[in-house]
């Protein structure tokens, strides 16, 4: 099975969608400590769906640590495969 896992030269961080805010927006616990608030390019809005308790990859902003993209969402195979192999804690 083929799985996309987080780059970090690229600042991409696991996390964890905490609420839907509206909007195109989502809180996002992320594996550094840091909750943050996640936008939804248009793009991933209209093919993927997220909801609470899906693992995503953001990466955060440069000039805004508490804000985040969000890059990729993860399903149920991959977030077990991650798992096993150590990315996620949870």
């Amino acid at each position: 099975m083929r799985v996309r896992v987080p780059n970090a030269s690229k600042g991409e961080v696991l996390g964890f969608v905490e609420s839907m805010l509206g909007a195109n927006r989502i809180r996002v616990r992320c594996m550094d400590g840091v909750v943050r608030i996640g936008r939804i390019p248009g793009k991933m809005k209209k093919r993927t769906w997220i909801r609470e308790g899906d693992v995503v990859i953001v990466v955060p902003w440069s000039f805004q640590d508490e804000k985040a993209d969000v890059k990729w969402r993860y399903w149920g195979q991959h977030i077990s495969w991650l798992r096993d192999r150590g990315y996620l804690n949870r």
